[in-house]
């Protein structure tokens, strides 16, 4: 990004003052870009600018709650021109939920842009009001893969001049199907000169598509430093089918949380969940796959607004839903991918807040759960507790210390 006060002419100047002062109050919390393609967190933050990003090529990995729509957001903003309302940038995000988060965000770094136009694609909403809006022009686009398809074969976006593609949550994305989407967009893109991705985890689908088309790209691990990092007080509980409900309830109840998050694996599970808990007296709701558009809107303004104490939810709602308050996720159902249960527990513990969150699992699933705890590093973080003799209160279980020794000589 060129220095303001070396610009050529007063617009410039302003636009490019305007660029510093939302990268400045943004970068208190959040990475700072040094313009090797590394987003660093400062401890002495709102110094320097971000720089150019070039033809940078990297696949960043990082923590929930870094700050990652920040981190390719500033350079985006700082490269676009405003002055062509042709997309110069296109970020793909795997869920509805996620893509509108983004967006979102994207509005509030570019409150002193008034020239940036952003547009937000999604499925389940009307393709004609979209379509207006793209055809006003803009130059960023964020999109779920399938409707970016659909705007594209109705002759709906120009993206020959997109110079900066973005896939946020890239291993969802890849997971979920979207592969061959996702490697077709890409293509169409001719004149892009950076491609990244962005996820928690990096999965061998988005090294694929790094070999596919990424060259001498840099793989970057963000590590937050200790007072920005999650602070989530992690257990699990051996439960049983039956008690599983009353254990939810209980643990609501007794640490008097406010705000809380449950996750279900299937739909059908969800939407029993949200009814025992409704007739519990829990002011409840439930989002998942089958719900419109307009519903699972409706439901997480609700929630982020606080008229829902407890939101029962599929895997759906657990990518970049950014509500920074949550105090704890139940996982009621073992999550069926390892993954999947990092992104749920990412869900509470954010903005340095305390957070917890609580794995529920049956003597059949303790295999799973051992196998889960040690592919995702959270052995040694995950507690063992068990409820007292009246159910009220939960108790950390007293462990044995293995002995490391042994286990090195052992081996």
């Amino acid at each position: 990004m060129p220095d303001p006060y070396k610009a050529a002419n007063k617009t410039e100047r302003q636009y490019d003052h305007a660029v510093y002062r939302t990268y400045e109050r943004f970068t208190r919390n959040h990475p700072r870009y040094t313009g090797d393609g590394l987003y660093r967190y400062d401890r002495n933050p709102g110094k320097g600018h971000p720089a150019d990003a070039g033809r940078a090529r990297y696949d960043r990995q990082s923590p929930h709650g870094t700050g990652k729509t920040v981190a390719f957001g500033i350079p985006i903003l700082s490269k676009v021109d405003p002055a062509s309302l042709k997309p110069q940038a296109v970020i793909l995000s795997p869920t509805r939920e996620l893509a509108q988060q983004i967006a979102q965000d994207l509005q509030n770094l570019a409150q002193f842009l008034p020239d940036i136009k952003i547009v937000c694609v999604y499925g389940g909403a009307g393709m004609d009001k979209q379509q207006r809006q793209l055809k006003a022009g803009c130059q960023i686009v964020v999109a779920t893969p399938g409707r970016l398809m659909d705007h594209y074969r109705h002759h709906a976006i120009d993206v020959s001049d997109v110079k900066t593609v973005v896939l946020d949550e890239a291993d969802e994305m890849l997971n979920m199907g979207f592969y061959k989407d996702v490697k077709y967009i890409i293509d169409l893109m001719k004149h892009r000169e950076s491609l990244s991705m962005f996820s928690a985890t990096i999965s061998r689908e988005v090294l694929d598509i790094g070999w596919l088309y990424q060259h001498n790209a840099a793989e970057v691990s963000v590590q937050p430093v200790e007072d920005s990092s999650p602070k989530i007080a992690q257990y699990k509980l051996l439960t049983t089918g039956r008690d599983k409900l009353a254990d939810a309830a209980q643990i609501i109840i007794d640490e008097g949380y406010k705000r809380v998050m449950i996750f279900c694996n299937t739909k059908y599970n969800t939407g029993m969940l949200a009814n025992q808990l409704a007739r519990l007296n829990f002011n409840v709701d439930c989002l998942h796959g089958d719900l419109s558009q307009a519903e699972r809107n409706r439901i997480m303004t609700r929630f982020k607004a606080g008229e829902i104490d407890v939101l029962v939810a599929t895997d759906v709602a657990a990518r970049g839903i950014d509500v920074s308050d949550v105090d704890a996720v139940i996982n009621y159902d073992v999550p069926e991918e390892n993954e999947h249960y990092t992104h749920r527990i990412g869900r509470t513990g954010r903005a340095r807040k305390q957070g917890a969150s609580y794995l529920f699992y049956t003597k059949e699933e303790q295999k799973r759960v051992d196998q889960l705890l040690r592919l995702t590093r959270n052995t040694d973080d995950c507690k063992s507790v068990k409820f007292d003799f009246n159910h009220e209160h939960l108790k950390i279980e007293d462990t044995a210390p293995a002995d490391k020794f042994q286990i090195k000589a052992y081996f």
